[in-house]
């Protein structure tokens, strides 16, 4: 199967190239000898393929391959700008388009307290952009709907309002703001902005495993997994994770079932609670309403909860996040979480480390993985948590009327917490997820769509595990 169907975008394509000679070159341990000659091996041609020049291309590539290897460390943001990359978008706001008909009632200059709205001879009207402050107003009134906000891509995904543009025109991004999820990483056309991979970091992790007893490597899959891989069955992925040097892979649904448990009987004793599974929601609600802080669940992501288990069953253990997320790079360097899990590497990275290995999973033997209930399984998706909680209270006898919100998108967990904070909320459990669709729309997910919610659904419908306390008392491999 050609490789670039299985992304979504050619920018997905070009990224998961560059990690895929990355990880090639640092399985063999030719990385710091031949990294520079990935640029070339991507665009070998004298004629470009997405730029002016070839040597454009191959200096964004050179940019590319520094995020593969990690990225900016005096950066604590994971999410970073190719300066170089980024310059092909207009700087956007409102513009006056050819629907503007030049009629007498300029409502757009009554309206503008700027004075930046003008007309030319045919009652066109005009935006002084020196004056303009994207108030909006001209356009809410035009009754035409001629006035247009052309915002750039990224600055109209970023719902934190965390993308500006520099003095050379180029975004940037307020890392007080940034909550690392992703978006503008998923929406920018030309790729300019990505997050930073710790790929290097797992293969080193899983090449100091081999051949010795030190320690295992545990592979802790998001249950978004089933959505992912299209052209191979679940199974044959799971396969082709341990055919990398993964000793056991390990549903984070089941950290999902624990989640679940725990955080109803913790939402019975405080009255209200935040979910605490999104840690890009979490990072939204310290930084916009840390008033709320004190509501945010205490208990730890199903990730960072099944990564606690497995540490305490093997202490020598090693624990890698495979999931959707990029925030969730981010969560692992916490100093709550780092003793819990090792690193975290996105779908499209893990596409990268099997391709980086010549691997045909599609041809694979299917391998097993049932360890979660169904109820941890739809946490992938919004809502799934909400219904989760609700089971399970029911499975332990707890009276409690539970009122959930379940808000998929920064903007539907503003308004939630927005009424929260001032008390107006009728609710008792808000389940934030940054991403809209939750988890399945992450943007380190292959592919996004709204197939992937039915996907989510019909893998939790083929858990062994009916309920969450059958998962919880697989509690022992």
């Amino acid at each position: 199967m050609s490789s670039i169907r299985k992304f979504d975008t050619k920018v997905q394509h070009l990224k998961y190239k560059v990690l895929r000679e990355v990880a090639r070159l640092a399985w063999n341990d030719e990385l710091l000898e031949h990294a520079l000659d990935i640029p070339k091996t991507i665009a070998p041609g004298k004629v470009p393929t997405h730029r002016c020049c070839v040597y454009k291309e191959r200096a964004i590539l050179a940019e590319r391959v520094k995020l593969a290897m990690g990225g900016d460390k005096t950066n604590p943001n994971v999410i970073e700008i190719i300066d170089i990359a980024c310059d092909e978008c207009p700087m956007g706001g409102y513009e006056v388009t050819t629907a503007c008909r030049g009629c007498l009632a300029h409502r757009c200059e009554d309206v503008c307290k700027r004075g930046a709205i003008s007309f030319d001879h045919n009652h066109v009207a005009h935006i002084d952009k020196s004056k303009c402050v994207e108030c909006g107003q001209c356009a809410k009134v035009c009754p035409f709907g001629a006035i247009s906000n052309f915002q750039r891509p990224c600055v109209r995904s970023c719902k934190v309002k965390a993308i500006s543009m520099d003095e050379n025109k180029a975004a940037s991004i307020d890392n007080n703001k940034c909550i690392s999820c992703g978006a503008c990483v998923y929406q920018c056309p030309f790729g300019a902005i990505n997050d930073k991979s710790f790929i290097l970091d797992v293969i080193d992790i899983i090449k100091k495993s081999e051949g010795s007893k030190k320690h295992k490597v545990y592979a802790v899959i998001a249950p978004s997994i089933s959505s992912q891989f299209t052209y191979a069955r679940l199974g044959q992925v799971v396969a082709g994770i341990k055919a990398l040097g993964f000793h056991t892979v390990i549903e984070a649904a089941l950290g999902a079932d624990m989640v679940a448990m725990a955080e109803s009987r913790e939402l019975v004793e405080k009255g209200f609670l935040t979910s605490s599974c999104c840690p890009a929601f979490v990072a939204y609600i310290e930084k916009n309403f840390p008033a709320m802080v004190e509501h945010i669940s205490h208990n730890p992501s199903p990730a960072a909860a099944l990564g606690k288990f497995i540490k305490q069953t093997d202490p020598s253990a090693k624990v890698i996040f495979i999931g959707p997320c990029t925030a969730k790079k981010m969560e692992f360097q916490k100093e709550a979480v780092r003793p819990y899990i090792d690193s975290v590497i996105t779908f499209e990275e893990l596409q990268a480390l099997i391709d980086s290995r010549d691997l045909d999973i599609a041809g694979m033997e299917d391998d097993v993985l049932d360890n979660a209930s169904y109820f941890g399984r739809i946490f992938a998706r919004s809502g799934g948590l909400c219904d989760a909680v609700t089971q399970a209270l029911k499975e332990q006898n707890i009276d409690f009327k539970l009122k959930a919100l379940p808000c998929d998108g920064i903007e539907a967990c503003r308004m939630a917490l927005l009424k929260a904070s001032k008390k107006v909320l009728d609710a008792n459990f808000i389940e934030g997820m940054a991403c809209v669709g939750g988890c399945i729309g992450g943007a380190g997910c292959l592919t996004h769509g709204e197939k992937n919610k039915a996907e989510v659904d019909k893998y939790g419908s083929e858990a062994h595990e009916k309920t969450i306390s059958d998962a919880i008392s697989l509690l022992n491999f």
